[in-house]
């Protein structure tokens, strides 16, 4: 297949599979999703891959939704946390391979990666598919699986999978005629991370906690209420004796700190 592609992405694991792939192969565009209104002062921020192709100096194109026609300057499209839907006029225009962080057809969604931590599983990997028009229902052109080591974050899983999905993509590309199989097992689906995902309940089992912190670190947290104040927890362990025990929070309004220093706060 032709080695020049264009690149849809949108979120920070999309940003670093954009990284990765430039400095492998030559990117046409990246297409991402418009500009949005983002922090406390809801000033438009740039999508992270848009920043990073910027960076690179490769073209970047913002639709808000996508329509036959679009010039991308290449036959192939590789779409990894682009965070649009693709209508099926715009498939059949050319070849889109999808980078799907899990074993599908586990975990097919929006959430994949904190939900498998959420889950406690023990391995996970990365699917390379033909996008079609069902949720990450495509046949598959290569998948890899890597062992959750006990302390991985979030963020520790998507950096593993770029790197894992990078290669992968080099071995699809490079075959001038793919074969892509179906996929076969249990079909799971992984939910988008709402607020009440978001909370932990300190009467629940330690391990159950921690998994939660790891699956929402360091991109979005958990939330806590500790001491009588709302904290987010970006690090969590399970002490001696099987209790949950915080290593990092966050306070409303201030920053990141361990939890003994945050707590001497509380108490003087």
């Amino acid at each position: 297949m032709s080695s020049r592609l264009a690149v849809a992405a949108t979120a920070p694991f999309g940003a670093d599979v954009v990284e990765r792939l430039a400095a492998r192969h030559e990117i046409s565009c990246v297409l991402t999703r418009p500009d949005a209104p983002a922090g406390r002062g809801r000033r438009l921020a740039s999508p992270p891959a848009k920043a990073v192709a910027e960076r690179l100096g490769i073209p970047v194109l913002q639709p808000e939704r996508l329509a036959t026609g679009l010039d991308l300057g290449a036959p192939i499209v590789v779409a990894v946390a682009y965070g649009l839907i693709v209508p099926e006029p715009v498939l059949e225009e050319r070849l889109w391979l999808n980078v799907h962080p899990s074993l599908l057809p586990r975990w097919r969604g929006a959430a994949p990666v904190e939900r498998a931590l959420m889950a406690g599983d023990r391995e996970t990997g990365v699917t390379i598919i033909k996008l079609v028009k069902e949720l990450d229902a495509g046949p598959i052109a290569s998948q890899q699986a890597f062992a959750v080591d006990a302390e991985d974050s979030a963020g520790d899983v998507f950096a593993k999978s770029a790197d894992i999905a990078v290669n992968l993509l080099d071995d699809v590309l490079a075959d001038p005629a793919p074969v892509f199989r179906d996929q076969v097992g249990e079909v799971s689906y992984a939910e988008k991370i709402t607020a009440a995902d978001r909370t932990l309940d300190l009467a629940r089992p330690a391990l159950e906690l921690v998994s939660i912190v790891r699956a929402l670190s360091p991109h979005i947290g958990a939330r806590a209420e500790m001491h009588e104040r709302d904290v987010t927890v970006w690090r969590a362990r399970v002490g001696d004796e099987g209790a949950f025990v915080p290593v990092e929070v966050q306070p409303d309004g201030g920053r990141r700190m361990s939890y003994e220093a945050w707590l001497r706060g509380v108490r003087a």
